[in-house]
């Protein structure tokens, strides 16, 4: 009998061919958890801004998985001493790290599976898969959960400077053509090294670190946070919650088998046992999409329209602003729109609601980018940089918006 080979290769449109290192990972690519990731899109709703952003969480696992290669060839290169089974506790931990995304990336979190954030979730499927391949991922968990030593491993996997960051801003700029958010990962990885167990980036690439804040602040105001993406993942937000809502009330709504048990059962963190990680795991855009689709026609005047603006770009009219709305206009808005559509307060709150929006592309409060000096000292980025503009962008940005009807401005 012929056995697989399992050193393949993927041909990625940003960094070319992408090599599978070693057995486990392959078999963790192959593994349902994983392959459901082709099934949810990296960028939520972004594709209705930017018709080429259909790119999926499987394409930016493996895309965080090669420069995590590149980033401990480096390292080692350099003299960084990383064993055998730390570097595959590293593939592991980062080809793993978005396992837990919900459909649409981050809509469910904040609507029928509430308080439960990707991050718990990932953790989840990691230990659940440890089972399955005999611990052959506790050392990835110890990494991930920031429990092993070695400090510069996890910042490898989740910091300001990490593999996931790296990837999903050049990722992301290309699939949507927002240019802004290119970022040169080959010179940050190159300039990368270790001091003190702490990962570091040698000063001749501070500019490339200048130039990496600088796009990610881009791409979350132009893209991540444009506001069209934002009230259509809004929308989709309360669509789930308007359905969940109905079927507490004892109104049947047809969809998959694996968002009915969401629907009617309350899961926080405590009751992700087995059962409900599997039920979640087969959770993914087309289960969401497909309600969507059936539930344009039903009898609810909330789920059949907001349904509808999602499928027909048809949205809610969004307005941001550097001040906080004015309630009494909100409260005019939502009158009148109840008025005019004959519907309760309850229901006209899920088409005039407010919020706000931050954006921070550095936060000093977080451990910091460091900047690895010639004398061999240490120092944060902002204080090492001669560029003002880095202290402007550790600060917190706060917008607000309000969204309603168009039909209230009679468009």
């Amino acid at each position: 009998m012929s056995q697989t080979n399992k050193l393949k290769i993927f041909n990625d449109p940003i960094y070319g061919f992408i090599t599978i290192p070693n057995a486990l990972i392959y078999d963790l690519i192959q593994h349902p958890y994983f392959q459901r990731l082709r099934r949810i899109s990296q960028m939520g709703m972004s594709y209705l801004v930017y018709p080429g952003a259909h790119h999926t969480r499987f394409h930016h696992a493996l895309g965080c998985l090669h420069i995590m290669q590149k980033a401990v060839e480096t390292l080692k290169f350099k003299g960084v001493s990383i064993s055998q089974e730390e570097e595959d506790a590293l593939y592991v931990a980062i080809l793993l790290h978005d396992i837990g995304h919900g459909p649409f990336s981050h809509a469910m979190e904040h609507s029928i599976v509430e308080e439960v954030h990707h991050e718990e979730l990932s953790l989840l499927f990691m230990e659940e898969l440890n089972k399955e391949f005999d611990g052959k991922l506790s050392l990835a968990i110890q990494v991930f959960k920031g429990d092993y030593p070695r400090k510069f491993m996890l910042q490898l996997i989740s910091s300001q400077l990490d593999m996931d960051r790296m990837d999903y801003l050049k990722r992301d700029s290309f699939y949507s053509g927002v240019a802004e958010g290119n970022i040169n990962s080959d010179r940050l990885i190159q300039m990368m090294n270790v001091q003190n167990d702490v990962l570091v980036i040698e000063e001749k690439g501070i500019y490339s670190v200048e130039k990496f804040l600088v796009a990610r602040r881009l791409m979350y105001w132009q893209a991540y946070l444009h506001k069209t993406s934002v009230v259509a993942e809004l929308i989709l937000t309360k669509i789930l919650k308007r359905a969940k809502e109905l079927t507490e009330s004892g109104i049947e709504l047809p969809c998959s088998a694996s968002l009915h048990f969401f629907m009617v059962n309350k899961i926080s963190l405590v009751d992700f046992d087995k059962n409900s990680l599997d039920k979640f795991s087969y959770l993914d855009d087309f289960d969401i999409m497909g309600a969507i689709k059936t539930w344009q026609f039903n009898d609810d005047f909330v789920l059949q329209n907001l349904c509808r603006m999602v499928l027909n770009r048809d949205l809610l009219k969004i307005q941001i602003t550097d001040v906080k709305p004015d309630k009494e206009r909100l409260l005019a808005i939502k009158n009148e729109f109840m008025k005019s559509a004959s519907i309760s307060e309850n229901e006209a709150a899920y088409f005039v609601f407010k919020g706000k929006l931050k954006n921070q592309a550095y936060s000093k409060s977080s451990e910091p980018i460091y900047i690895l000096k010639k004398d061999k000292t240490i120092e944060d980025v902002v204080a090492a940089s001669d560029q003002m503009y880095l202290k402007a962008l550790s600060k917190e940005v706060t917008k607000y918006y309000i969204c309603f009807p168009k039909v209230v401005l009679g468009i």
